[in-house]
């Protein structure tokens, strides 16, 4: 199998819709801006699913399920929210198709089918998860309520592009309703922080995090809390984003509770979710000249085995030699594949599992039986030895936990030493155009940020919490309190 990707540094982007495509991951289907995950991009997918399934019900979240369809006039009630997401809403206006009598074989619209609503294909679920609420809530015992949906979205887009932009994604969504503002508050920040150790923990990605300005915050949000992790081109990508949302969705849909002192009040909110654009994040992140580089918590097959044979009868003695490895590797709880397709020779098999990212590839022949050795191969370093049959397992579980913390420290220092600090305005655009994070002070204005945004097309990323040196304006001169991050981006 050969790799044929364009390098990295030729074509970034090429490089990267060539890699979703040959990895396997997913293609472009037929309805424009909608994608297809194929199974292997769906396994890596499943793993994230599950592994923050987890952390969600650990920290009191329950999953539901809410209709994909919002009535236009629920989905208008929270104006900012409508207002936000307007212009990427697919519209249903009838719900019955009839033949064309013009044209045999043909369907047309029903003309007398329109509906007396029409629905908004969901872009995000709060219209229709607040209107619910408001049939739940009457009590403070009633709260809080810790929901959250695995689900698919539509935002129609003009430019799309594999997992990082398409019209319709997967995601999950987190809506939970509170008796107090700083309950909301904290749960806001707790999914933050839960995203972030998430993404550095399980898949190897160091991100920055703290809120956005109030430009790029979520349509209807008194506070967004975000990640935000640096990819090789030097370009920022959003991985997740949390948001307080005050009282504004309670107060659009007249959600209120009975305080234990009989006071009505109305309900303050929450919503955060992150969706297959970490797929995009894993990507570009860890991949390489080769392929895809997947840590190992992340791998559908965390270790590949491949035998060398000429025959089948070479085949069986080959893989009666490696079985008992196999089920004691497999009982250590990692995942094993044996490759012994019959029709596809050595090196394609070593090409495509490479190419897929297998953290590890272990080659075993008749000369290796007769040696009692194995040919052990790391895919993040490339680097391969031979060492004693006996020494497998200890080997592989060795190298489990090393390519993890590899891959997380050559994400850490990426950004590390891809974030720089501008002192002043030309020097701001200097490093903005070589790419990066760069911190830099702003005046807290919207005008400063907009001509930021128009002069070199960098946008506010991320507002850190920790402090930093008050400082002036790269712009204005005026007081800063802080430096913000700044980035091109996805």
């Amino acid at each position: 199998m050969s790799k044929n990707l364009t390098n990295r540094s030729e074509d970034y982007s090429k490089w990267y819709n060539e890699l979703v495509v040959k990895a396997d991951l997913a293609e472009n289907s037929s309805v424009r801006g909608c994608m297809v995950i194929k199974p292997y991009g769906y396994a890596i997918w499943e793993k994230i699913q599950k592994e923050l399934d987890n952390k969600f019900k650990e920290t009191g979240h329950y999953n539901a399920y809410f209709p994909l369809f919002v009535p236009k006039s629920l989905f208008e009630a929270e104006e900012k929210n409508a207002e936000g997401f307007a212009k990427e809403c697919a519209v249903v206006t009838h719900y019955r198709l009839k033949n064309d009598e013009n044209n045999p074989g043909k369907l047309k619209v029903d003309e007398n089918s329109k509906l007396d609503e029409e629905l908004i294909v969901r872009p995000t679920s709060e219209a229709v998860i607040w209107n619910t609420y408001k049939k739940w809530i009457q009590s403070y015992r009633d709260l809080p309520i810790l929901l959250n949906q695995w689900a698919n979205v539509v935002r129609w887009e003009m430019r799309t592009r594999l997992f990082l932009r398409t019209s319709e994604f997967l995601w999950q969504e987190g809506h939970t309703a509170h008796a107090t503002k700083n309950e909301a508050i904290e749960e806001a920040k707790l999914i933050n922080k839960l995203y972030a150790d998430f993404l550095n923990d399980f898949m190897a990605i160091s991100v920055v995090s703290g809120t956005k300005s109030e430009s790029e915050r979520f349509a209807g949000a008194e506070e967004t809390y975000c990640i935000e992790a640096l990819m090789q081109d030097g370009k920022a990508l959003q991985a997740g984003t949390s948001h307080f949302l005050g009282q504004n969705f309670a107060k659009a849909f007249d959600v209120k509770f009975s305080d234990k002192n009989g006071k009505l009040e109305h309900v303050w909110a929450t919503s955060w979710g992150v969706s297959t654009r970490l797929m995009g994040a894993l990507i570009m992140t860890h991949g390489d000249d080769n392929g895809l580089v997947l840590p190992p918590k992340l791998a559908p097959n965390q270790i590949v085995i491949i035998p060398i044979f000429k025959s089948e009868n070479e085949l069986n003695n080959v893989l009666s030699y490696i079985e008992p490895y196999v089920e004691r590797i497999r009982g250590l709880g990692y995942s094993i594949k044996v490759d012994d397709r019959l029709n596809f020779k050595p090196g394609y098999k070593y090409n495509e599992h490479e190419l897929k990212g297998v953290p590890i590839r272990v080659t075993v022949g008749l000369r290796d039986i007769e040696n009692k050795s194995a040919e052990i191969f790391r895919r993040d370093t490339l680097f391969k030895e031979n060492i004693n049959i006996n020494d497998l397992i200890s080997k592989v579980d060795f190298l489990i936990n090393d390519i993890q913390t590899n891959l997380t420290t050559k994400s850490k220092n990426f950004q590390l030493n891809n974030t720089r600090v501008a002192k002043n305005y030309d020097e701001f655009k200097k490093l903005i155009k070589e790419g990066g994070f760069v911190l830099a002070h702003w005046d807290g204005t919207k005008e400063t940020e907009q001509k930021i945004k128009n002069e070199t097309k960098a946008t506010i990323r991320c507002i850190p919490e920790s402090k930093s040196k008050s400082g002036d304006c790269i712009i204005t001169g005026n007081k800063s309190l802080k430096r913000v991050y700044f980035a091109k981006s996805y």
